[in-house]
């Protein structure tokens, strides 16, 4: 019997199992650290949870208000806020002079808002209440925020609840690449048309069965591929309408799909979001127990 061999084996197995332990020590903080900071933004002031009303502008003046001569009620604002008007596809708004409210933080009556397709939008506050303008297709509305908000204090209280880990929801996937990248209209959750750019399908095997998901890009030169999706766990343990997962892009004709990370849209928490709906290719006949449940603070919550 060779020892030296059988003391070497030894070492190797060892050293491979503490490599293995290792990893996936890293890989549970790693999604630890991810979920405490995705609750501490839903948990802040102005998170989605917080988020009141979605008005839509007609074309024309909007006047903005408490009052209720006005064409928006929003009941903690200045009896006369002021005015946004709608125009060729462009808004401005005009603050009353008397109205105790400010633009981006300052005291100021007129500006030209930039929407929500910018990573900062025009800010219109008063007291705890803020909003902005956001675009969808040909629409214009204002997205209405309060960090007094019920569902928000249901946040802080509540938190969100999420299956347990499972290493085995972390899934390398074959990677095909569309050239060119496909376009696809899907829905959003107010019944509007949408088009997502989707550069390739990911194909992955779980319980015999192979499945197939078609990610998406949101904007030009993003680094992470968006999937919405929806499985066997819809509408029971988890939200109805879909959720979402983020993955780094594709390397080696393989992408990895975390389902650990697979979180709530903004609808889940509020009847006032916009969020986009699963195309049927991401529609999975297989329930995908990792990540977020349903939020049981939410309208659709029990």
């Amino acid at each position: 019997m060779n020892f030296g061999n059988l003391l070497m084996s030894a070492v190797i197995l060892t050293s491979l199992g503490a490599a293995a332990a290792d990893n996936d020590d890293a890989w549970r903080k790693e999604i630890g650290d991810w979920r405490t900071a995705r609750l501490e933004r839903l948990k802040s002031p102005y998170g989605w949870p917080s988020l009141i009303g979605l008005e839509w502008l007609k074309q024309g003046a909007n006047t903005v208000g408490s009052a209720n001569d006005n064409a928006i009620v929003i009941a903690k604002a200045p009896a006369h806020l002021g005015t946004i008007t709608l125009q060729d596809g462009k808004a401005t708004i005009a603050i009353d002079a008397k109205a105790d409210a400010t633009i981006d933080g300052e005291k100021k009556t007129s500006t030209t808002p930039v929407d929500d397709s910018q990573p900062k939008p025009t800010q219109i506050g008063f007291g705890t209440v803020k909003f902005y303008l956001i675009q969808r297709g040909d629409k214009f509305g204002l997205r209405i925020k309060d960090s007094e908000a019920a569902t928000r204090q249901k946040m802080i209280a509540q938190g969100v609840e999420n299956f347990e880990l499972d290493p085995s929801w972390r899934i390398e996937a074959k990677w095909e690449a569309y050239n060119p990248p496909h376009e696809v209209e899907g829905v959003n959750i107010i019944g509007q048309t949408e088009k997502y750019v989707m550069p390739g399908a990911a194909t992955f095997e779980r319980g015999g069965k192979t499945y197939k998901l078609e990610p998406m890009i949101e904007n030009p030169g993003d680094t992470e591929l968006f999937l919405v999706f929806a499985d066997r766990t819809s509408g029971k343990e988890t939200y109805g309408a879909a959720r979402f997962v983020y993955a780094a892009m594709p390397k080696d004709g393989k992408v990895v799909l975390d389902f650990n990370k697979a979180y709530n849209p903004p609808c889940a928490f509020t009847p006032y979001a916009t969020c986009p709906l699963p195309t049927p290719q991401n529609r999975l006949d297989l329930r995908v127990t990792a990540g977020e449940k349903k939020w049981k603070g939410g309208h659709e919550g029990t």
